[in-house]
């Protein structure tokens, strides 16, 4: 069985590649994630958390290929 997976985006990152991982999941443009998650951490600083949780967790897009 072969589904989409999540992982941390090579082509399309700008930091660790996460929000371009998860637009690239999602089929959304990443910059939206980006907003969001920039929106989160200004705003609340619980979005710091999930990135860091997210760049340890999610996979390299060159270590699934």
């Amino acid at each position: 069985m072969t589904g989409k997976k999540l992982y941390r985006s090579y082509d399309n990152r700008m930091l660790a590649g996460i929000c371009g991982g998860i637009g690239e999941y999602l089929n959304i443009d990443p910059t939206i994630i980006r907003l969001i998650t920039a929106l989160l951490i200004f705003l609340w600083g619980f979005g710091i958390i999930f990135y860091l949780l997210a760049w340890i967790i999610v996979p390299n897009e060159i270590d699934i290929v």
